[in-house]
């Protein structure tokens, strides 16, 4: 797996490719956290567009964001969501956290 991170103002994205397992899955939650902090933006923004496979790891990725844009009073969007890593997101529940597009 593979995150090239884009800050733009009040946004920061996050662009994943390759395939969110529990290998790439603990690198990407400390790269995210660090991330997050560092900037400080008001949106988090996942764009999946090129993930391959995503497994529940992937929720753990998520999660991660979410929890570290609450402390800051912002939120997480999640776009370009392949069809395989959407099923894996909404059996979590995981639209009722974040915003959660195609």
């Amino acid at each position: 797996m593979n995150i090239d991170t884009h800050p733009r103002g009040a946004e920061l994205t996050f662009r994943f490719s390759g395939e969110i397992d529990h290998h790439g899955a603990r690198n990407a939650i400390g790269e995210i956290g660090g991330k997050i902090e560092f900037f400080r933006p008001h949106i988090c923004c996942i764009d999946m567009k090129e993930v391959t496979f995503m497994d529940s790891s992937g929720i753990a990725v998520v999660l991660c964001a979410f929890n570290k844009m609450r402390e800051l009073d912002g939120r997480v969007q999640i776009i370009n969501t392949p069809d395989q890593a959407r099923r894996v997101l909404d059996a979590a529940g995981l639209d009722r956290l974040v915003t959660i597009a195609v």
